[in-house]
């Protein structure tokens, strides 16, 4: 079972890799679009909600990513205008951007190990 220390040191690495190279966001999917629109967020808005994700946001992970191969996957939510947001980010590859896969409102409702 990891620690909230692994899950505050991955943060951390994380934080540092967008400070670095960025993030991409996957606005080509259409429920992480409708969400930014629905909240009146920004790409960049979304950067900084990310790099402010501590312990008590954390879901699951990390899990391992099939469908691209690539680092692992990290789950966290966060309560935004009143909505579960649902959000999957990697670290992504070396020398590259992070990568925020998911930004949505929850489907399900989210399990904080660490609250």
């Amino acid at each position: 079972m990891i620690t909230k220390d692994e899950v505050e040191i991955y943060l951390r690495d994380l934080s540092t890799k967008i400070d670095i190279w960025g993030l991409l966001f996957r606005s080509d999917r259409d429920k992480n679009l409708q969400t930014l629109l629905d909240l009146e967020l920004s790409p960049n808005a979304v950067k900084e909600i990310i790099k402010a994700l501590n312990a008590a946001d954390y879901v699951e992970g990390p899990k391992k990513d099939t469908l691209n191969d690539g680092p692992d996957l990290w789950v966290f939510g966060k309560l935004i205008k009143r909505k579960e947001i649902y959000i999957k980010v990697t670290i992504g590859f070396l020398n590259a951007q992070a990568v925020c896969i998911s930004f949505h409102t929850a489907e399900f409702p989210l399990h904080f190990p660490f609250k």
